[in-house]
């Protein structure tokens, strides 16, 4: 049976554990070839079991030139490029007033300028071939969070990261269309390294195996395979528990303006009344399941 992924060249940006490891090798599975990358290469000795269908990269992606040698690590060991997953993380978990520069620069860098740096170079390097006549049919996903879609108490350098991924991936999404480049985003749900540091592991969920990486991997196959392209600029929300598609923020009740300051009070009070609620942690509406 042919792979959904078969002859692909993937790459796949913090893949040398949890999530990252598990999207590589459900793209192998499936018939691509990956560059599997890690920012110090500690972690890529289990790419031996993968064959010659991976590589490994070294490199921090969150600078041009991490992001340009992955790339490149793509077209000179396969001469193509496909899929782009933009995975590389990290948590620096402390409530607001606790929070250093350092910890939010960090955060912002790791998750959101490695996801800039890393769909540019891929989007010039499509672009080039649809204009050079290439029938283009490209994919990038990118990893969002719950915390940026609904939020969470001691995550806001985190939410903030994994929300502006998300309207990242829907205007990159607008932009890359013409060059037959869907954009579109993953948000997973799985007990990794950095979600058991707030407590994940300890959920009955985990401990019944539903917050496997694995169970992510799937919709993250079918992301990058040419069945999903004509699908663009959606989140899809995948684990154990659910496969679901996240709706994004649109208007709710709208009344007409109001010109004195003293009015809107009256005016906005009606119309949040009328409103949903904020999405709880896991997207639903309080009381509703």
């Amino acid at each position: 049976m042919a792979g959904l992924c078969d002859g692909r060249v993937c790459v796949v940006t913090g893949a040398g554990r949890g999530i990252g490891r598990a999207h590589a090798e459900a793209l192998v599975a499936e018939g691509a070839k990956v560059v599997v990358n890690d920012v110090d290469g500690t972690l890529l000795t289990w790419l031996d079991h993968l064959g010659e269908a991976a590589v490994g990269h070294v490199g921090d992606v969150s600078t041009a030139a991490g992001a340009g040698g992955l790339l490149q690590t793509a077209l000179d060991r396969w001469g193509r490029l496909d899929v782009v997953v933009n995975n590389a993380g990290i948590a620096r978990d402390r409530m607001l007033v606790n929070l250093s520069e350092s910890d939010w620069d960090d955060v912002i860098r790791v998750h959101l300028k490695s996801t800039f740096l890393v769909t540019q170079e891929a989007a010039r390097h499509w672009r080039e071939r649809s204009k050079a006549g290439e029938a283009v049919d490209a994919r990038v996903v990118n990893t969002v969070s719950s915390v940026g879609l609904y939020g969470n108490v001691g995550q806001t350098n985190y939410g903030a990261a994994k929300g502006a991924v998300a309207s990242f991936t829907i205007i990159a999404a607008m932009e890359l269309e013409r060059y037959g480049v869907t954009v579109n985003a993953l948000c997973p749900t799985a007990l990794t390294v950095m979600t058991e540091a707030v407590g994940l592991g300890d959920t009955d969920e985990a401990r019944a195996g539903a917050l496997d990486p694995t169970w992510v991997s799937p919709a993250l196959v079918w992301l990058a395979s040419p069945l999903s392209s004509d699908v663009t600029g959606r989140v899809v929300v995948a684990s154990g528990k659910r496969l679901a598609v996240a709706e994004g923020w649109r208007r709710g009740p709208t009344g007409p303006p109001v010109a004195d300051a003293r009015e809107v009070d009256t005016a906005i009070r009606a119309l949040l009344a009328a409103a949903d609620p904020n999405a709880d942690g896991q997207g639903d509406l309080p009381g509703v399941r």
